[in-house]
């Protein structure tokens, strides 16, 4: 039996790559009945470059991604105000790369299929329940989990013996609704987002990426490749609560909604208005996130990623989390003796380490830090507190298991 991950996401591909690496047969189930590269921009900080670059796709990455070199905070007359160096500029042994969400996923999904086989990734399929059947699952057989999965395209469930199940499948997780039924709805910051590329030239050292706030509005602004700027437009139009509706990170956005908070922005060496009017296609998403769980999985069924721990996109690591989950995972599975034993280990290491992220969003997200010496303490403090500081990642040994 495999290790069966619901999910073909970022965390997801990482975790088939990392167990295979490590010697697990692996299995993946995705929901969507076609992986295509869809999305925007997202960053991968060092410690995350530096588990894809251990896994062989350091060539890779380097070719679809921009090595961020600096944050650069600005008011909105283009005035700036702190410069924070970023990835090697920083002292790392290993970049940040500023990348398309969506060509990041193909590129991993590449790699998964070339390593473990073309049927590696099975789409179209989604996981509607399971049974950890713990020591024995049926006479005469090893102890697994039963997954049920539903093929959407003949809408028939079929029962699957797997090792462990790991639940990397989102948001919207199925297993984790399964693990935790009282979970209740995402927590809205209270902030809504819409999101974007745009045909532009880079700016500033043309691997900059620039965050200015005027009062409710904030924009993320960063050159992703391909001649590129990937954009982010912030607002806060309501007091922090629980979330009505939905959270879908695809939901298309109207322009109509976002320019007018923007149109009088001029900063000089970005033209802010021209890159929401020419982005190709506009996202809308509320900036939500869960409160962080007491534990994630039992025996063997965990979690992984943004099913084990959504947060705010407040600094750019969701799915660098979701990477090093991948391969703490990974490592904990090939040496320990039992898999529920590897799954306890595996969530004691990076539960309360992901559960200080989350956190640390929330606190950065409320900040609202302006002066130098304000946001010098605030990403500071916000490295410290996430484990990505310069020395602990340089000097750490290696996650890989071989």
């Amino acid at each position: 039996m495999s290790v069966l991950i619901a999910g073909a996401g970022i965390g997801g591909l990482a975790a088939a790559l990392s167990l295979h690496a490590a010697g697990v047969g692996t299995a993946v189930v995705e929901s969507a009945r076609e992986i295509r590269p869809l999305g925007v921009g997202i960053n991968l900080l060092p410690h995350a470059v530096r588990e894809l670059i251990e896994l062989g796709l350091g060539d890779e990455l380097a070719a679809i991604g921009v090595a961020t070199a600096e944050n650069v905070y600005a008011d909105r007359f283009g005035r700036r105000v702190f410069t924070e160096p970023r990835g090697m500029a920083q002292g790392y042994r290993w970049p940040q790369y500023s990348v398309h969400r969506g060509e990041l996923q193909r590129l991993l999904l590449v790699a998964v299929r070339e390593r473990l086989g073309a049927d590696a990734v099975r789409t179209g399929t989604r996981v509607v329940g399971f049974d950890d059947a713990g020591e024995e699952a049926r006479p005469g057989e090893r102890g697994g989990v039963r997954v049920r999965l539903l093929d959407r395209a003949t809408g028939t469930v079929e029962e699957s013996a797997a090792r462990a199940l790991i639940g990397a499948d989102g948001l919207h997780s199925a297993v984790r609704a399964a693990l935790h039924p009282q979970d209740g709805p995402l927590l809205w910051s209270g902030i809504r987002m819409w999101r974007g590329t745009t045909r532009a030239e880079p700016f500033l050292s043309g691997r900059s990426m620039v965050i200015v706030r005027d009062g409710d509005a904030e924009l993320v602004a960063y050159p992703i490749g391909g001649g590129r700027v990937n954009w982010v437009c912030q607002v806060r139009v309501s007091e922090p609560g629980p979330l009505t509706g939905e959270a879908a990170w695809n939901r298309v956005g109207r322009l109509a909604d976002v320019l007018p908070y923007f149109d009088h922005w001029r900063l000089g060496w970005l033209d802010v208005p021209g890159l929401l009017v020419n982005s190709g296609e506009i996202l809308e998403y509320p900036m939500v996130d869960r409160e962080p769980l007491a534990w994630w999985g039992s025996g063997r069924v965990t979690l992984l990623g943004d099913a084990a721990h959504p947060m705010y996109p407040v600094g750019a690591n969701g799915a660098s989390q979701a990477v090093v989950d991948a391969r703490v995972l990974a490592r904990e599975l090939a040496r320990a003796d039992d898999v529920p034993t590897a799954l306890a280990r595996y969530e004691t290491e990076r539960r309360e380490p992901t559960a200080a992220v989350v956190r640390a969003n929330r606190a950065m997200n409320r900040a609202g830090a302006r002066t130098p010496e304000e946001l010098a303490r605030v990403t500071d403090t916000y490295r410290d507190t996430t484990g990505g500081d310069v020395r602990t990642l340089n000097t750490r040994a290696s996650l890989s298991c071989r």
